[in-house]
């Protein structure tokens, strides 16, 4: 398939190397200094050296009819980027980023019928010096049917949820507190306090009390358990998370999507967002 990724950071370009070895025609739409790293690479570079080569573009081509336009920006990025998905030719448009935010105006944007939205939770990928080191497990989630298979026969195993809203929103209530809790141990080199978990754990409640509030369900299954935990069991998971070495590279990627979500959720819903900006980073 012909393929345009638009946002090759971290995410972007584990999709484009795996779509890329897999045989498909990638095209990555970049900027700055990731821009010039690929245009010299003409590929996507592990740091073990293996390469998967695409084709690179400084805008999204309107003309190309591509199979599908996989936008991997962050949410604040996304307005700069939507008048050249509108107006682009692509037969699919699939938005995958984190977001608590509705998504119908990019659906409106862009058409129902091209639109799709996904989200990777199972690839957790850093860029050193423009290579990437990916890893790669089950928990991309997609809303089309058709895009799942294609993802999981090229290495990044997908399943499908229809109520995407209700699931980005849930995920952003979920992995607020890991997030808060990896920028921590990272800018401490040692885990957070017992007082410090239960504060976590109870900025995860607001934000599921957030998520009802607003009407949705609360996905997948997974998440709803952990909600369940007892307070003192779910703080107990968090003190002893932030002491792993997989906590401390979360946290390496920085405040800013944290701040976002916890942004996003405390306008979502003021009244419930005290625990939520009690840990906002």
């Amino acid at each position: 398939m012909k393929i345009a990724i638009v946002g090759p950071g971290a995410i972007g370009s584990t999709f484009a190397f795996q779509l890329s070895k897999a045989g498909h025609d990638v095209t990555v739409v970049a900027r700055g200094a990731r821009l010039e790293q690929i245009s010299r690479d003409r590929a996507i570079v592990l740091d073990t050296e293996e390469r998967s080569a695409v084709a690179v573009a400084t805008e999204l081509n309107a003309v190309i009819e591509f199979d599908l336009v996989l936008v991997t920006v962050l949410a604040p990025q996304v307005a700069a980027v939507l008048p050249s998905l509108r107006d682009s030719s692509a037969r699919k448009v699939m938005f995958m980023f984190n977001t608590f935010e509705m998504i119908d105006p990019l659906c409106e944007a862009v058409g129902a019928e091209r639109f799709a939205f996904g989200f990777p939770r199972g690839v957790f990928t850093l860029i050193k010096a423009g290579r990437i080191a990916p890893q790669i497990r089950r928990g991309t989630t997609v809303s089309d049917p058709a895009w799942a298979p294609l993802f999981t026969a090229a290495g990044i195993p997908t399943v499908v949820e229809h109520d995407m809203q209700s699931w980005l929103r849930s995920h952003a209530a979920m992995v607020l507190p890991l997030m808060s809790i990896g920028v921590r141990s990272f800018a401490r080199g040692a885990g957070i306090s017992w007082r410090e978990a239960g504060q976590h754990a109870d900025a995860l409640y607001a934000g599921m009390r957030i998520v009802r509030a607003l009407g949705n369900d609360v996905r997948p299954r997974v998440i709803a358990q952990l909600e369940r935990l007892p307070r003192f069991i779910l703080a107990g998971l968090f003190w002893a998370m932030s002491r792993t070495q997989m906590s401390r590279d979360l946290g390496a990627l920085g405040t800013a999507e944290p701040r976002m979500l916890a942004e996003m959720m405390s306008a979502a819903a003021p009244e419930l967002a005290a625990p939520i900006a009690a840990i906002r980073p």
